[in-house]
């Protein structure tokens, strides 16, 4: 075969201009469409191994090159196979060129001490330089494909269902990640009422299943050790922290004080509880110790996404709980928690709350765990009744119909008054809500002990008021309590661990829960609260899934 003539200078630029091109294409390539499917990543692979096999091989013909440049385009192939790996298990694009970039510049300088000596001779002169050539061309080409791409990332929002913008937003190459591409999965009976008369009875009787959910793949089944994958890398932080602030808004607010209870109680860390809302006006005091927990169902409460802000600017740790997948909360912040309770179509938020109630309730496991301040035998007790929780709220389920006739009693009422103490004073507070947004009654939660500082005066015959009395949380205090109210006239709903005969006695109703952990108290004790006042809104023909005035996602200030 003849030997074509090359022009040695123009050669040796030309190699370098194909090489770059190439590196830039092969990191393009990596770069843009990592998120693709492994099948693509192999079936592209391949071909670029074969094209690259021919055109070395090529090449090779051409120039007539030595055999240790032959074995070079061997071990490029080799190395081009380890990237799809990466790819293809990892989906790690960063490291996979890091790979090939260091595979190019050990090649380079390798090239150059076996042949350096040769670099002065006539004609070696050539070959030695397209060597070098080509491998500055693979770096600049890979580095520039690599940079461009991880130093803009593309964010795109809608904006009122109508616009979209987009824009630039400039992130640092240390702080690039993988792209990462959730699925959501989800068929067309979770957004049907699925032969109930409303989505949120429907939603009432999911809670089951949705705590199964929630707590799915997150507690072992040999040791009990709880897993949450979204905060596994932020322990250590969190251990050190100074303080947890939760701040979040309507049903998520109540869902963190008792969050507040668990953490503060089972892993001993000062926790507080802030409105999102207040918490962005006031001026707070934050500090890179402090960890900032973001609670919302829709991920899209615009006072909670403020709030972050703040805390961000402070340098404090920033986590959410959260049920929509891909929501702007859990894009602004550092981690967290998903509750998987499904699609809830209902304004008024029912397993949305208990979803919540239970992350935080592992969070709390998991940090008391760590910390070591609760004794193993007391820690696997809680993780058994977490477990049960879906069989008991199934049992409680079934105590529908006789709220229904409890919810005929009081459906004309003007005012209700609900009262609990610790892990439940922050489910009288729920209840009220749910009472208030469907059915348009005015109702108020307290703690129990500060009716005598006020709410006892608004107690005469007229005044339903619900109690929750579960047996381990301040019982005797909260019967006291009761007796007050019986003794001002007032109508009495009490809420009781099944088996209670005291409270039973001087109650007008009596609803009975099973038994349990006092911090798994709060699963169970909201269930016949929030059935009493969907039948309550139902009897007054209110719109029990769209109530007046309310929105589901509180976009606005």
């Amino acid at each position: 075969m003849k030997k074509l003539r090359i022009n040695n200078r123009n050669f040796i630029k030309y190699k370098f201009l194909n090489s770059t091109f190439l590196g830039t294409s092969i990191g393009s390539i990596f770069t843009i469409y990592t998120p693709l499917e492994p099948a693509v990543y192999s079936v592209g692979g391949i071909i670029l191994a074969i094209l690259m096999l021919l055109v070395a091989t090529q090449y090779s013909k051409i120039l007539n090159v030595n055999y240790f440049y032959r074995i070079s385009l061997f071990v490029e192939l080799i190395i081009l196979a380890v990237i799809i790996a990466f790819l293809l298990f990892s989906f790690n694009y960063q490291i996979a060129l890091l790979v090939y970039i260091g595979y190019q510049i050990t090649f380079m300088f390798g090239s150059y001490l076996v042949r350096g000596e040769t670099l002065l001779l006539k004609k070696d002169r050539i070959l030695t330089l397209v060597d070098v050539a080509k491998q500055f061309g693979y770096l600049i080409g890979l580095a520039s494909s690599y940079i461009f791409y991880n130093f803009i990332e593309y964010q795109f929002n809608i904006i009122d269902n109508q616009s979209c913008c987009w824009y630039a937003n400039i992130s640092t190459l240390l702080n690039a990640k993988s792209p990462y591409i959730q699925k959501l999965e989800q068929n067309l009976e979770s957004i049907e009422k699925g032969g109930f008369d409303h989505f949120m009875l429907k939603e009432i009787f999911e809670q089951p299943k949705s705590i199964i959910d929630t707590m799915r793949g997150r507690i072992s089944p040999k040791t009990n050790d709880i897993i949450l994958g979204g905060i596994k890398d932020h322990e250590t932080r969190i251990l050190a922290a100074d303080r947890i602030i939760i701040i979040a808004c309507g049903t998520s607010w109540h869902a963190a004080l008792i969050g507040e209870y668990l953490i503060e109680d089972l892993a001993r860390i000062n926790v507080e509880v802030e409105y999102a809302s207040e918490f962005r006006y006031k001026n707070p005091i934050l500090t890179k110790k402090d960890i900032v927990i973001a609670i919302s169902q829709s991920g899209e409460t615009a006072d909670t996404l403020a709030a972050l802000e703040i805390a961000k600017e402070n340098g404090a740790l920033t986590l959410g709980i959260c049920n929509v997948v891909g929501s702007s909360i859990t894009r602004s912040t550092s981690g967290g928690t998903y509750t998987h309770a499904g699609p809830e179509i209902g304004v008024a938020s029912t397993k949305a709350f208990t979803t919540q109630v239970t992350v935080l309730t592992l969070f709390a496991l998991r940090f008391s765990q760590l910390k070591k301040t609760v004794e193993r035998e007391n820690y696997d007790f809680l993780i058994k009744e977490l477990i049960a929780v879906p069989k008991k709220i199934e049992k409680l389920l079934e105590l529908n119909d006789s709220i229904k006739v409890i919810a005929k009693v009081f459906m004309d009422a003007t005012n209700f008054l609900y009262l609990g103490r610790g892990f439940n004073f922050p489910v009288a507070l729920e209840g009220a809500l749910k009472l208030k947004e469907i059915s348009y009654i005015h109702a108020e939660g307290y703690p129990a002990a500060e009716m005598k500082h006020g709410p006892i005066a608004l107690i005469d015959e007229e005044m339903p008021i619900v109690v929750i009395a579960t047996r381990k949380d301040n019982y005797q205090k909260v019967v006291s309590n009761i007796q007050e109210v019986k003794a001002r006239g007032g109508r009495l709903i009490s809420i009781v661990t099944e088996g209670d005969t005291e409270v039973k006695e001087i109650s007008d109703y009596c609803i009975e829960i099973p038994k349990c952990f006092r911090e798994i108290s709060p699963l169970l004790t909201i269930i016949p609260l929030q059935l009493l006042s969907y039948h309550i809104a139902l009897l007054r023909n209110c719109n029990v899934d769209q109530p007046r005035n309310l929105a589901k996602s509180v976009t606005v200030e």
